[in-house]
């Protein structure tokens, strides 16, 4: 088993080390920093306009480069957070607690410097857990039978909504639609068209990259715009970016937990960074000696928080890659560019695709150790470009995204589908509706037609084999108590001040 892992990861390293793929690595890091830091922004929206470059690349080269914007952005979102006061991630919401009490007293350089050595060691210890989970888990995959894959879809879809903040009620809405707008098209079975209003433009399905546009892009350039105020920005001064050997002490332990606690939290479905980081605070603020300085500058607030994020935005591509299931929109989308690319996520990506498989999981060493070297250095560039008013971008954001998706086939039925979703996406935001359980629902919708159908069809229309079946009855038990549980009251209200801090 070992001597496979280490032929594996030599075999990664041989695909990301060649010119090409470091490159693609370095601007992913480099633009997911980018993204971190401006606000309003976000890696699924970048990863959504960024869609169309990827069918120029090659799979492997795409995923790098996307994955290198995923997990960038959270070594991005700590500067501003510990400089302005000012989240550019939804993950480093935490970060601002201890983060700016630190640097207003002084100590944004130690600060900084912590944050992005959690993350490096969190990121590297993330990136392992992938090596030596990830292939377990594709053969234990391998033996699922179309029964299996529909419960463990149904089960990745409940969950990833119980895990999450917002209402139970309207994100398992917004799945239910996702669902049915991914049944528009060709019915698989039948050939008969299926909701298409009578186009033939429609026939084919909805376009997924105009569908991720619409819902991330233009949805989020039109909420910013809601709340576009002028920016004062105070920026604080960075003296020194050497921690003492005192914070080195406290920031081990926080560390640590903060990147198990990540590693676990991200490979469930829902989970991701920003729950692993409220939660690594929480733990933090609990057991720490020094507990009475949180929210005051206290450096276990910046080191298990940020070292949290970074483990569970690398752990997040354990269930796409190894079972095909996405468990938040980021994993969406990245699992729509390898289905463009002709690459079905799932157990078999690490048998018919090794090089794209291990070559991913090479990269995100040599991507932490690029951010490691670069963030420090460029925080005073990163930090002007916030200086550049939102009206100013949001015009060359919204050509970018227009000339991209019109580009792919040359159709201005691809436009219209950006207009509407666009419009759809912001109409969702103001009605409190997350736009990602669509999304999920969109991505995994066929998934879950495909293999309801085959099951009913291998069965010969016997419904019992869901609960015959100890896999099957396993899974979707699992699914409908997270489901009854959420709904109870003192549950609900715990898990919105999972979410809160005073």
């Amino acid at each position: 088993m070992e001597f496979a892992i280490f032929d594996n990861l030599a075999l990664g390293f041989t695909t990301a080390f060649t010119f090409a793929n470091l490159g693609y690595c370095l601007i992913g890091a480099l633009l997911g920093t980018l993204i971190g830091i401006l606000p309003g922004v976000g890696p699924a929206a970048t990863i959504a306009m960024l869609l169309p470059i990827t069918f120029s690349l090659s799979p492997v080269s795409a995923l790098i480069m996307l994955s290198g914007i995923y997990y960038g952005a959270q070594y991005g979102g700590s500067t501003t957070a510990i400089l302005l006061n000012l989240p550019g991630e939804s993950a480093s919401v935490v970060t601002t607690i201890d983060g700016y009490q630190m640097a207003r007293r002084g100590r944004a350089g130690p600060a900084l410097a912590i944050a992005a050595i959690g993350s490096f060691a969190a990121g590297c210890f993330a990136t392992l857990v992938i090596a030596v989970f990830a292939p377990p888990l594709t053969q234990v995959a391998l033996m699922f039978g179309p029964a299996e894959y529909f419960s463990l879809i149904v089960l990745g879809l409940i969950a990833s909504v119980v895990l999450a903040r917002g209402s139970f009620v309207k994100a398992v809405a917004m799945i239910l639609a996702g669902v049915m707008f991914g049944m528009v098209g060709t019915d698989i079975y039948t050939g008969a068209a299926r909701f298409t209003l009578g186009t033939v433009e429609m026939r084919e399905g909805v376009a997924f990259v105009a569908l991720a546009i619409g819902m991330f892009g233009i949805s989020e350039i039109l909420n910013n715009l809601k709340f576009e105020r002028e920016r004062q920005i105070t920026i604080q001064p960075i003296n020194g970016l050497m921690p003492s050997r005192e914070d080195l002490r406290r920031s081990v332990g926080p560390v640590t937990r903060g990147t198990l606690i990540g590693s676990f939290l991200g490979i469930l479905p829902g989970g991701g960074a920003l729950l692993s980081s409220f939660a690594a605070y929480a733990v933090e603020k609990k057991i720490s000696p020094n507990a009475a300085e949180f929210g005051k500058g206290a450096i276990e607030g910046v080191a298990a928080p940020e070292s949290a994020n970074n483990a569970g935005s690398q752990t997040s591509f354990i269930p796409m890659l190894t079972l095909g299931i996405p468990g938040n929109a980021v994993m969406a989308l990245m699992a729509g560019a390898l289905i463009m690319q002709g690459i079905v996520p799932g157990p078999a990506v690490m048998t018919n695709h090794p090089a794209l498989f291990w070559g991913v999981i090479a990269s995100m060493w040599i991507g932490n150790l690029m951010l490691l070297v670069l963030n420090l250095p460029l925080v005073g560039l990163w930090v002007r470009l916030l200086r550049v008013p939102y009206f100013v971008l949001f015009p060359c954001i919204m050509a970018f995204c227009t000339i991209g998706v019109y580009g792919l086939q040359m159709s201005t039925f691809d436009v219209i589908y950006i207009s509407f979703f666009g419009l759809l996406g912001f109409v969702l935001i103001s009605l409190d509706c997350e736009p990602a359980p669509f999304v999920l629902g969109f991505i995994l919708g066929p998934m879950l037609e495909e293999n309801l159908r085959r099951a009913m069809l291998l069965s010969r229309g016997d419904m019992t084999i869901f609960v015959t079946e100890p896999i099957c009855a396993v899974l979707l038990a699992t699914a409908a108590v997270a489901a009854l549980v959420v709904t109870l009251p003192t549950i609900n209200r715990k898990r919105d001040e999972v979410f809160v801090e005073d």
